[in-house]
């Protein structure tokens, strides 16, 4: 029996990222950027207006206010997206709009609220400044200047970027395709009507939301009976994947068949059982070239072991390089006690009450009540050496999703 770290440390160290593939900027949200990318062409290409108003020169404007407005002629309209013809003279003006170039000889765009349009002429009401309201070339990007970096997650402004620069498309690592195998007589697919003795394999179903929440691709290869030419059937099947997951078969019964697989000449069975709870039966190796983790059957256990080892090796395989869920501390409400010599995953709702974190768990802890993840947003993480918490003790909690994120008021 390995520790939780040492389990972790060998799954990660079997593990390398992907290839590069070429998808569209939309299909890239999200996605870890595979190259540099550079500006091919400053950004704004050229001076234009940050308001609508009138383009003209600072120094004409010299001693106006709003009881002595200095009166301009207007030589011409400037819309966005046309092209100035005229320069501006002394004592001349353009009318121009948001994003228009700024015409030759003009300095200053004076906001169309502090002047009056008199036919040809524009009554200023302000004193205006070289340089005002105007955005200057390369004022955001640089020709050549390095804006997103190899490595990088592609955010809706990493979206805008590329799309300013002329980039429809770029290289991002590949998603990992991982197959998700169910193991057990006992189970039934979801859409078969059970009988009382049969399970409904909820593990195909919440292993691959799992993976799909990673960002990955899941294969659902199915339930593989307890036999073990169905069992090699569905592996060899699943190894058309990048890493193969499989649920049940790593424990100690008669009929539990993965680990000996694993174990076979070809295969490679790295360990087998981690100091942890729940999840202690986890099988990690490899059939051929493809990593598998053999989870345990119960769906909590499965669901708390692919928290811990499979989420960190699908995101290293994206090429993300922050692996792991955010851990907080916070005061637990009610007291627990706990085995010594094996870290406890506590199944806990967390909230934040203006201060600090509070904890409490859900209920049940069975690995078997699904009821008590469905009401949990975190983990307790208690150690190895530790044997009881008091009451508001301070203990390590991990995320298991964005909920502390969100409120309903916007706090500002």
């Amino acid at each position: 029996m390995i520790s939780v770290e040492e389990a972790r440390k060998r799954i990660l160290d079997s593990i390398s990222p992907l290839g590069l593939e070429k998808v569209n900027i939309l299909d890239a949200l999200g996605r870890v950027v595979g190259e540099d990318i550079h500006a091919g062409r400053d950004i704004p290409p050229k001076d234009n207006s940050a308001m609508d108003g009138y383009a003209l020169r600072a120094e004409d404007t010299r001693g106006t206010a709003a009881e002595r407005p200095v009166r301009i002629e207007v030589v011409e309209d400037i819309p966005a997206g046309t092209v100035p013809r005229k320069r501006i003279g002394p004592r001349q003006a353009a009318r121009i709009m948001t994003g228009a170039p700024i015409p030759e000889g003009a300095d200053a765009v004076v906001r169309m609220e502090d002047t009056r349009k008199e036919e040809t002429i524009v009554a200023v009401f302000v004193e205006a400044k070289k340089g005002q309201d105007i955005r200057r070339a390369g004022e955001d990007v640089q020709q050549g200047e390095k804006v997103i970096s190899r490595g990088d997650i592609i955010r809706p402004a990493e979206v805008g970027m590329l799309a300013s620069l002329g980039r429809s498309f770029i290289l991002v690592y590949q998603r990992p395709l991982v197959a998700v195998v169910a193991t057990g007589d006992e189970l039934v697919d979801i859409d078969e009507t059970p009988s009382p003795w049969k399970i409904i394999s909820s593990n195909s179903y919440s292993l691959a939301a799992l993976v799909l929440e990673c960002g990955a691709i899941p294969l659902q290869i199915g339930i593989a009976r307890d036999r073990r030419e169905d069992l090699v059937a569905k592996f060899q099947d699943a190894m058309r994947a990048d890493l193969i997951v499989s649920s049940g078969g790593v424990s100690v019964g008669d009929y539990d068949l993965v680990k000996e697989i694993m174990k076979e000449v070809g295969n490679r069975m790295q360990f087998w059982q981690i100091a942890m709870r729940p999840g202690r039966p986890l099988a990690f190796g490899a059939l051929g070239d493809v990593p598998v983790v053999g989870l345990p059957g119960n769906p909590v256990s499965s669901m708390v072991s692919f928290e811990q080892f499979i989420r960190p090796a699908i995101l290293k395989m994206m090429g993300h390089k922050n692996l792991f869920r955010r851990t907080v501390l916070a005061r637990i409400v009610e007291g627990i006690k706990k085995k010594k010599g094996v870290r406890h995953f506590i199944r806990a709702r967390i909230r934040w009450d203006g201060e600090s974190y509070t904890v409490v768990t859900t209920g049940d802890q069975g690995s078997g009540i699904l009821k008590s993840m469905v009401r949990a947003n975190g983990l307790i993480i208690l150690p190895e050496g530790a044997t009881t918490v008091g009451a508001g003790e301070k203990v390590m909690v991990q995320l298991l999703d964005n909920s502390l994120e969100w409120t309903p008021e916007p706090g500002y």
